[in-house]
């Protein structure tokens, strides 16, 4: 059973997505992430964005640690009621709503948020079949709502290959855990600035 690592709602367990529909960040994997995110200083008072967000659990845990707002974008229904699930019990220790839960594909997501939204932590655990294009071209769409400063996390399988990263993202560092690969980027220079 997943839990909530650390934060006001710390130890909390996570209501999981029945099946196996999505890919769930181990607890082990989402421990290191965060001592690495603690270490950037990027999650307290930041807004956080979660795409394809599975049961929401990386969006909570930036939630229950100090996050301004979180947004989770989930497609499924039943992913979407979990996630509702999970940011329900992080507003009622935060005594006021800190997640949002979006139920809405990642691209149509994006395409109607407003250029003036930016986020200064992201998250993709997209689904293994997404391809790299498709990946790729979510990233592009995500460029114009980076914050200065912002981290960008990218989860997929140790076996996928590296994203490709679009005019306006740099990855600046990577981990493996077991079969899962981490990819870190920020915001760079645009091509023709």
């Amino acid at each position: 059973m997943s839990r909530i690592i650390a934060g006001a709602a710390g130890g909390s367990p996570l209501t999981s997505v029945p099946g196996n529909m999505t890919r769930p960040t181990t607890d082990r994997v989402k421990e290191a992430l965060f001592s690495r995110l603690d270490a950037f200083n990027v999650i307290a008072g930041a807004r956080v964005l979660d795409l394809y967000a599975g049961s929401g659990s990386l969006g909570v845990e930036s939630g229950s640690r100090g996050a301004d707002s979180v947004d989770l974008v989930e497609f499924d229904a039943k992913a979407s009621a979990v996630c509702q699930k999970n940011a329900d019990l992080v507003n009622t220790v935060a005594h006021r709503k800190v997640v949002f839960v979006h139920r809405s594909k990642v691209e149509s997501f994006l395409e109607r948020t407003a250029d003036a939204v930016l986020w200064d932590l992201v998250f993709l655990d997209p689904p293994y079949p997404l391809d790299e294009p498709a990946l790729a071209a979510v990233l592009a769409k995500l460029v114009p709502h980076l914050g200065e400063g912002a981290v960008v996390v990218v989860e997929r399988s140790s076996r996928s290959p590296e994203p490709e990263w679009p005019d306006g993202v740099e990855r600046f560092a990577e981990k493996k855990y077991g079969e899962t690969r981490l990819w870190f980027a920020e915001p760079g220079v645009a091509a023709g600035d």
